[in-house]
């Protein structure tokens, strides 16, 4: 079963068992809901069990949820650095013009038919995501996905058709 990183346990909450998450989806409300359930992985990248979300609140810049079954900080301490991971028959249907990142990463990137390079990772960047193409012989290119730039998705394809706008390239 393939599995979608959802968050990123940093730190505990005081002592009732609550955990600080760095959160990672643009669905948080629904992804730490009560009852949703999430898998929990070790920082090494290892399925570690399944938690079912017993609250969540929102605190500064944080997600703060409590596992069912967990209600004390001795019993979730151990969890600091852990990573909390949707599966991927729970991920919600996206509209047409939306993508997980996990379709966008590994796509090739084309500008005017020419392969340019192949996207590496996104940035969340604050106004809009940033795509990091990597290229070869050349520093990685920063995309803003904006209209002007991103042309086209074409993930059947496994291409992304972009127009590359003066400055943007600074190996030209």
């Amino acid at each position: 079963m393939n599995y979608f990183n959802v968050g990123k346990i940093v730190n505990t909450q005081g002592l009732q068992g609550e955990l600080r998450v760095m959160s990672v989806t643009d669905f948080a409300d629904q992804r730490f809901k009560k009852g949703s359930q999430l898998a929990l992985f070790s920082p090494e990248g290892n399925l570690i069990k399944l938690v079912e979300i017993a609250s969540h609140r929102k605190h500064k810049h944080f997600d703060i949820v409590k596992f069912k079954d967990h209600y004390h900080i001795n019993e979730v301490e151990k969890y600091k650095e852990h990573t909390l991971k949707v599966a991927e028959q729970d991920l919600t249907q996206l509209a047409e013009d939306e993508f997980y990142y996990h379709e966008i990463i590994g796509l090739d990137v084309y500008e005017h038919d020419v392969l340019i390079g192949h996207i590496k990772e996104i940035l969340q960047l604050g106004a809009n995501d940033v795509w990091v193409v990597e290229r070869q012989g050349k520093k990685d290119l920063l995309l803003p996905y904006i209209p002007p730039v991103v042309l086209a998705v074409d993930l059947a394809a496994g291409r992304v058709d972009v127009d590359i706008l003066e400055g943007l390239d600074d190996e030209d």
